[in-house]
C-alpha cells in the first residue's frame, strides 16, 4: 500500500546549450569583409549552437555575398560600401537590440576563432551574478604561430586599457566577445573602424559594466587568413584614441569616481575606510602623500591632476590619497604657494628682491622672476613632500599598531 503513495521525480532532460542561448536572449554577430575563404566554416560552426545569427557584409567585393546565400537561415545585413569593423558592429548591435536580444556574441569571420568556444561565453554569463558583464575571449598569445606584431599589439592595448580603467586583462584585442546590449546604449561612440573595439570596452568599464576575460582557443593560418588591419593607419588611429581616453580618464573619470565614492560613503566614513583603513601599507600611503604634495606644489599648473593620477597608477600607489594631497594648490591657495616658492627661490639664489603677497595675488610678473620661482617651487615641493611623507608614515604606522591592539 505504501508503494501507492511513493512518487518519483520525473526525469528532467538536461538543458542544451542551444536552449540556454535562447533563454538568455543571445544572438551571434558575424561582421565580414572579403573573408569568403573562411566565412562558410565559421557560419557552419556557429549554426550548430544557434540560428539567431546576424551577418554584416561590410561592402565585400569578393564572393562573400554568394557564400552567404548558402545560409538562408541567417539574417544578413548588406552594407553598400566598406566603412570599417566598428561601424559594422554598431549596425549589428542596433539591429539585435531592436529584435529584443539582450546579449550578442561577436565572432570574426577570418577563421581565427572556434565556434566551439561559444559555450564558454554562455557558461560564464550564467555563472555571473551581475549580468551587466562584457566578456572578452582571451587568446594564448604565446603559442606557436602567433605573429609577433599581434602579440606586441595586444600587450600595448592591455597596458593602455589598464591606465584608462585600472583593470588588468590578459587580452583586450580579441574580437571574440559577449556584449550586454542594453548597457552599450548608455554611452556615445565616435569611432567606426578597428579602434571601436577599444572604445567600447573602455566606456563600458567607465559606466560600471564588469569587463572580464574568458579563455578561448585561437588559430592563425596565414595561408587562408585575410587581415584588413593596416599597421600605420590603424595603429595611428588607436594611438590617438588611447591618448584621448587617457586624458578623459585622468581629468574626468577618476576624479568623478572619487567624488561619487565620497558622496556614497560620506566624508567621515570615506576618510576612515579609504585613508586610514585602506589595505595599503603605511609605506605605500606615505609615498602616495609625498607624490601628491610634490606634484601639487610643483610648477606644473593645469596638469597636476593628470600627472598625479598617471604617476600613482604607474608606481602602483594609492590614487585616492595622491589625488587628495595634490589639491594643496587649489585656486584659493595659489597666491600663498607662489609667494612661498618665490621667497624660497630668492633665498636659495641669494637675491635681494623683496616680493609681497599682493604681487602674487594681483600682478606678479612670473616671467621676470621665472628662475627664482621655479627653483623655489621645486625646493618647496621636494621639502614638503619629504616632510609630509615622513609624518604620514609615522601617523599610519601608529594607527596600524593601535588597530592591531584593538
Amino acid at each position: 500500500m505504501g508503494a501507492a503513495f511513493r512518487s518519483e521525480k520525473p526525469f528532467m532532460e538536461p538543458v542544451t546549450i542551444q536552449q540556454k542561448i535562447k533563454n538568455l536572449q543571445c544572438c551571434v554577430i558575424v561582421p565580414t569583409y572579403n573573408n569568403c575563404k573562411t566565412l562558410k566554416r565559421v557560419l557552419s560552426g556557429v549554426l550548430e549552437y544557434t540560428t539567431d545569427v546576424i551577418v554584416v557584409n561590410d561592402g565585400s567585393t569578393d564572393l562573400t555575398e554568394k557564400y552567404i546565400a548558402d545560409f538562408p537561415q541567417v539574417q544578413t545585413i548588406h552594407l553598400p560600401e566598406n566603412r570599417g569593423k566598428g561601424n559594422a558592429l554598431r549596425v549589428a548591435f542596433a539591429a539585435a537590440e531592436a529584435q529584443g536580444f539582450l546579449f550578442a556574441i561577436t565572432i570574426d569571420s577570418d577563421g581565427q576563432h572556434y565556434p566551439k568556444d561559444i559555450p564558454v561565453f554562455i557558461k560564464a554569463l550564467e555563472a555571473s551574478e551581475n549580468k551587466e558583464v562584457l566578456l572578452i575571449g582571451a587568446r594564448n598569445m604565446t603559442q606557436e604561430g602567433i605573429p609577433k606584431k599581434s602579440s606586441f599589439g595586444n600587450k600595448f592595448s592591455n597596458f593602455w586599457f589598464w591606465v584608462e580603467t585600472g583593470i588588468w586583462l590578459q587580452d583586450t584585442q580579441s574580437g571574440y566577445r559577449l556584449y550586454p546590449l542594453k548597457a552599450l546604449k548608455k554611452r556615445k561612440y565616435y569611432t567606426t573602424k578597428f579602434e571601436f573595439e577599444i572604445e567600447v570596452i573602455v566606456k563600458a568599464a567607465w559606466s560600471g559594466v564588469a569587463v572580464k576575460n574568458v579563455p578561448v582557443e585561437v588559430l592563425y593560418d596565414e595561408k587562408e587568413r585575410v587581415s584588413h588591419f593596416r599597421p600605420f593607419k590603424d595603429f595611428t588611429r588607436i594611438s590617438i584614441l588611447n591618448t584621448w581616453l587617457v586624458i578623459v580618464a585622468i581629468v574626468y573619470i577618476k576624479p568623478r569616481n572619487l567624488i561619487r565614492r565620497i558622496r556614497k560613503k560620506g566624508f567621515r566614513r570615506f576618510l576612515f575606510e579609504d585613508f586610514l583603513s585602506s589595505q595599503d601599507s603605511p609605506r605605500k600611503k606615505a609615498l602616495s602623500i609625498a607624490l601628491g604634495v610634490f606634484i601639487g606644489l610643483s610648477p606644473l599648473w593645469g596638469f597636476h591632476t593628470i600627472i598625479v593620477i598617471f604617476l600613482a597608477i604607474f608606481f602602483k600607489l594609492n590614487k585616492v590619497i595622491a589625488f587628495a594631497f595634490s589639491n594643496v594648490s587649489l585656486p584659493p591657495f595659489i597666491p600663498f604657494v607662489v609667494t612661498l616658492s618665490f621667497k624660497i627661490g630668492t633665498w636659495v639664489l641669494g637675491e635681494n628682491y623683496v616680493f609681497s603677497f599682493s604681487e602674487a595675488r594681483e600682478n606678479f610678473e612670473v616671467l621676470k622672476h621665472l628662475k627664482s620661482y621655479i627653483i623655489g617651487s621645486i625646493t618647496l615641493s621636494v621639502s614638503a613632500a619629504i616632510l609630509l611623507g615622513l609624518l604620514g608614515f609615522i601617523f599610519f604606522s601608529l594607527f596600524e599598531r593601535k588597530k592591531a591592539v584593538v
